[in-house]
């Protein structure tokens, strides 16, 4: 025992699971601690307390196994980890000989002995052991057993999809079928944890235990890393020239419409942030994990480039500052141009080093430029109230004057760039450096906590910084000075024009001549080092400013760029993703990074590259507060950000400001960014990667779908309007694939369509395939491109499972009004129950109001035997949804055939409508349609003539009809013969007895055909065999044949009769034959209303 503890008591268990109990009342003390001793476990030795001996003898309960507190607090999920890997048993009563059920537990639960609690050598086994009920038995939770574990963190861990199994709960078949448990108990390894850490080994890389996760910085509060990004180059070497330009007043415009954006995507990116675990990927992790990988890809991509940009960007800003040490001393290597070239190349090779040595030198680097930054910072505030000195006045510093402050109010535009808009694209950079933080999120220690802290920490000190600067520099420097001390006059000189002759010092010449080479507008590249207290400290605030935030960026593109490359969204990028390591370091990321910042580094100029970073960077802002929108509007469970200080329609302003700001800086790069992530976009959504992310799309989808749904509920069906919405009798689609091409053809973008499949034979067995087999059935559809559903029900015998689908299928209006199956070729070898099944199907769809559609072809549709492979392998969806793809005649164009449409009753117009349908898709636009109908020899032109101004009334385009006159003549004998050899084995051969006996000996077998049967539908019949004998006349080279079947009257007609009759009228035919049949209810209409 530990220090404090009592001493243990004793308990001895034995290999069969019987186990001693000690006395009621008994009291155990002083003994050695205990040892438990398992067939190939180690000993352990464990204390009990007295009061816990105490109350479970009391109960009449073995005491089970202690778990000893740990000696730190903090590291109880260490030691409740260290403990679970030892396989302790927990004590099951004694009347238990070392197997349990759930009964036993439920038994033991309420006190007493349950129903089926067994007894000395009795089995408690289960036909279907659990996974569980081998490895997992009981665990002693609220004093009692119970395979029920308490909640812990590992149950939620790496979630995924809905029913997927969690590690160490039991599933829900442990918790309610009965459990088998062979060789002796298992003890679920959460019963020896404490109910509020995870159970399992304890890795140095868990958060919240005594030591800190592999990889994480030390004070990962990333608010220094955002404000060193956001304290770039443009503080010390663009703002000064912006005052300058635009004045104070709309100077701090340009810096609070910034703020405005950055503050709102800020609170965008909290809120993201703190909706669940983010890990490495930064930007592109939070947009792609809410919008999903469409939009998140391509803003990943763009938004990984635009850091490799701004790396040159800071580092030309820091080769500036060097170049003008260079120009002062008159030491330029080559030219100032290509001294800029040359210093950048040098220095983002530097930091390439430093990157490449680790996130801890990175970070201690990143802590040193904060610190010099922070001094020189403090040190030009110094300087400002220093009064001036002459030299110091010649180049335009006066220290705090009022008359400055108000002529620097205003703007005094210069030059190209001298626009707000062109100012606020060169200054907008300069906030992008919020999103320095998220960018390293897989490194922070708690990324849910820190982001938002440090984001928005960041964004408030920086903000009052720059409005600090602006206001205290355009307080204290003229806009325009020579730098001459011989230019100083006495107050009130005549001749003298300008703000500075008050202050005794004459800038007209060169202000006049635009000549100037200090003052606001001119010395801004070392302005802040001659205002300063000691000017030294402003240059290395530069070079802090601006290594820091190169050394930032060339930091966060690889990390969001190797997240990327993982996700596979994109070919030919997979190399880069490639991680080194402990950390997973993307050196070949950071390479690629290096490579884009030296291209750019060339280009030498500080002005052109900002503006087409700024655009790449609002492109992310759009995209990151329309993530936050959407999330929130979608109304989803999941969307729960523990951090509350957002708004959606902020969100949606900062996107739109985000989205305009973009065409109002630079409107061609704006176009040029908007067609690359529309391009991105539109070749994942051709892609369709396989992820899963659970985005705000999906949650989206759901939305419209449920609210269409609801609303379709309210909208009156109107003929105009009907659609045929099928449900196709395929049993697994895989089998007749046939089947589900010719209504997929048909019902693609247009209608309704499930697959439906009944599961026969008992529940208990089917279920588990039901489930296993509905995610690869599915997969099949959509690998298939059929826009169709899969469902399938289990039941005792087809006909009830078909019920089931009919009554049950759909949504709302979304329901089935086709039942469309396959022809039952084998119905007169196969046992005369599923004859009946069959034809009885037929009957309950007619019941149920539904339309029938029966496909026949000459070769069969199930393929189920050609699939032997797969059959085998029926239990592995993958392998289903891999299976190679059979070829129908509905997948190839049809060339220049014919269908054939015999429309022999008027069933509403279905007969019609599918063939159209058909025709109206490009594999069968060719095809030329054609409308038989039956009529009279002597009225032909007359019928004709009636068909075809019903046709053009339907707009159906049919143009092309045939009257059969002939119909009625009697058929060919041989085929008559034919006929009654087809039905002989059928017959009841009862010799026109009267019903009452006709009952009795068909007693056993309806599908039997009693004599008088066979007479009183003698036409009926023959009717068939000379259809038959038209179709093969007409139509032997056509693509396709669909014709109204006969009806056959429930309970008069057997079911052996009707599929003669259909047998009949679809043999010997190579084309595929469609039987369909309508509901009696129209389907077409030539009204407008």
């Amino acid at each position: 025992p530990f220090p404090g503890e009592q001493a243990p008591s004793l308990l001895f268990v034995d290999s069969g699971g019987g186990g001693a109990r000690a006395a009621p009342g008994a009291v155990l003390q002083d003994v050695p601690a205990p040892v438990f001793s398992l067939p190939g476990a180690q000993p352990l030795s464990l204390s009990y307390s007295q009061r816990e001996i105490t109350s479970l003898t009391e109960s009449g309960r073995s005491a089970p196994p202690a778990s000893p507190s740990p000696p730190c607090p903090h590291l109880a999920g260490c030691w409740a980890g260290a403990m679970a890997e030892l396989p302790i048993p927990d004590v099951p009563p004694a009347r238990c000989s070392g197997r349990f059920t759930i009964s036993t537990l439920l038994g033991m639960e309420e006190g007493g002995r349950g129903p089926y609690t067994p007894t000395e050598g009795s089995s408690c086994d289960s036909a279907q052991p659990t996974q569980l009920s081998s490895s997992t038995l009981c665990t002693r939770t609220f004093g009692y057993n119970t395979v029920d574990v308490v909640p812990a963190y590992e149950h939620y861990a790496n979630s995924k999809g809905v029913g997927d199994p969690r590690k160490g709960r039991p599933s829900l078949a442990d918790l309610h079928s009965i459990l088998k448990v062979t060789g002796g108990l298992a003890v679920p390894i959460a019963s020896l944890a404490s109910p509020g850490h995870a159970a399992g080994p304890c890795k140095v890389s868990v958060v919240g235990h005594c030591l800190l996760p592999l990889g994480a910085i030390t004070g990962a509060v990333p608010t220094i890393r955002c404000m060193l990004n956001i304290w770039g180059v443009i503080l010390y070497l663009r703002l000064p020239w912006i005052t300058a330009q635009a004045g104070i007043a709309l100077t701090w415009l340009i810096i609070l419409m910034s703020v405005t954006v950055t503050t709102i995507t800020g609170l965008s990116i909290s809120a993201i942030s703190t909706n669940g675990k983010v890990k490495s990927g930064g930007t592109y992790f939070l947009i792609s994990r809410s919008l999903g990988p469409e939009l998140g890809g391509s803003i990943g991509l763009i938004f990984a480039f635009a850091n490799a940009v701004a790396v040159a960007m800071h580092t030309v800003g820091f080769a500036e500052t060097v170049r003008d040490l260079l120009q002062e001393h008159n030491s330029l290597i080559v030219d100032p141009t290509n001294d800029i070239r040359i210093i950048g190349v040098i220095t983002v090779t530097v930091l390439l080093g430093i990157s490449l040595a680790g996130m801890e030198w990175e970070a201690k680097a990143q802590i040193l430029f904060f610190l010099v930054i922070l001094v020189s910072f403090i040190n030009y505030l110094v300087g400002t109230v220093i009064p001036a000195t002459a030299e110091k006045q010649a180049k335009g510093f006066f220290s705090y004057r009022a008359d400055i402050f108000v002529q620097n109010f205003v703007p005094n535009w210069r030059g190209p760039e001298g626009s707000f808009f062109g100012l606020f694209s060169i200054f907008f950079p300069s906030a992008t450096g919020i999103l320095a933080g998220a960018n390293i999120s897989g490194d922070l220690k708690d990324p849910a906590v820190a982001i938002p802290k440090g984001t928005l920490m960041a964004i408030f000190w920086t903000t009052m910084s720059y409005l600090v600067l602006s206001a205290t520099i355009g307080a204290c420097v003229v806009r325009d000075a020579s730098g001459s001390l011989n230019d100083s006059v006495a107050v009130g000189s005549p001749g003298c024009e300008g703000l500075a002759c008050s202050f005794g010092w004459n800038f007209t010449a060169c202000a006049q001549q635009q000549s100037c080479r200090y003052g606001l507008s001119n010395y801004y590249q070392v302005l802040m080092s001659m205002v300063s207290g000691f000017g030294p400290l402003i240059t290395a605030g530069i070079f802090g400013a601006t290594l820091s935030s190169a050394l930032a960026c060339l930091v966060s593109a690889p990390k969001v760029f190797q997240c990327l490359c993982k996700d596979q969204l994109y070919p030919l990028i997979g190399f880069f993703g490639k991680g080194y390591g402990r950390n997973s370091e993307p050196i070949r990321g950071y390479m690629l990074t290096y490579v884009i910042a030296v291209g750019f580094i060339l280009i030498a100029e500080l002005n052109a590259i900002a503006p087409i970073i700024s655009n790449f960077f609002l492109c992310s802002y759009a995209l990151i507060n329309f993530s936050c929108f959407h999330a929130s509007i979608t109304n989803s469970p999941g969307w729960r950000p523990s951090f509350r200080y957002y708004s959606k329609w902020a969100a949606l302003f900062g996107a739109a400001v985000s989205v305009v700001i973009m065409f109002l800086l630079t409107w061609w790069a704006a176009l040029i960014a908007f067609g690359i992530v529309i391009f991105l976009l539109g070749y994942v959504l051709y892609k369709k990667p396989d992820v899963n992310w659970g985005s705000s799309m999906q949650a989206s989808s759901y939305n419209m779908a449920l609210n269409y749904s609801v609303g379709l509920s309210e909208v009156d069906e109107h003929i105009k309007n009907y659609r045929p919405q099928c449900l196709v009798l395929t049993g697994p689609p895989n089998f007749r694939p046939a089947l589900v091409d010719f209504v997929g053809t048909f019902t693609k973008n247009l209608s309704l369509m499930l697959c439906g499949n009944v599961l026969i034979g008992p529940r208990k067995q089917k279920m588990p395939e039901s489930r296993l087999m509905a995610d690869g059935h599915t997969k099949w559809l959509m690998k298939r491109k059929i826009k169709a559903f899969y469902t399938d029900v289990v039941a005792e015998d087809l006909r009830s499972g078909v019920q089931m689908l009919i009554q049950a299928a759909g949504l709302g209006k979304m329901r089935p009004n086709i039942l469309v199956l396959g022809y039952k070729r084998n119905w007169r070898t196969a046992s005369p129950e599923s004859l009946e099944d069959y034809v009885g199907i037929l009957h309950d769809a007619f019941d149920f109001k539904y339309g029938v559609c029966v496909m026949r072809m000459k070769e069969g549709l199930n393929v189920s035997r050609v699939l032997q492979d797969t059959l085998a392998l029926a239990a592995d969806p993958t392998t289903l949804a891999s299976e190679q793809q059979a070829s129908t005649i509905f997948q190839s164009k049809q060339g220049k055939k014919t269908i054939d449409i015999y429309w022999l009753f008027d069933d509403g117009g279905l007969t019609l409508l599918i063939p159209y349908l058909l025709g109206r898709k490009k594999r069968w636009g060719k095809c030329k349609i054609r409308v038989f109908v039956g009529g009279q020899i002597n009225r032909m032109d007359e019928e004709r003539k009636a068909i075809v101004s019903l046709l053009s009334k339907f707009r159906l385009g049919f143009h092309e009809v045939h009257i059969l006159p002939d119909i009625n003549q009697k058929p060919r004998p041989e085929h008559i013969k034919r006929f009654d050899e087809l039905i002989a084995p059928f017959r009841l051969n009862d010799g026109f007895k009267d019903e009452a006996a006709v009952n009795e000996m068909r007693q056993g077998c309806p599908w039997k055909i009693s004599d008088e049967e066979v007479d009183k539908n003698r036409a009926k019949s023959l009717r068939q065999v000379r259809l038959n004998e038209i179709l093969r006349d007409y139509s032997r080279d056509a693509a396709l044949i669909a014709i109204t079947p006969p009806i056959g009257r429930k309970g008069r007609c057997p079911s052996s009769l009707y599929m003669a009759w259909l047998e009949t009228l679809s043999q010997d035919l190579r084309p595929p034959i469609i039987l369909t049949r309508g509901n009696q209810e129209n389907v077409l209409t030539f009204y407008c209303q």
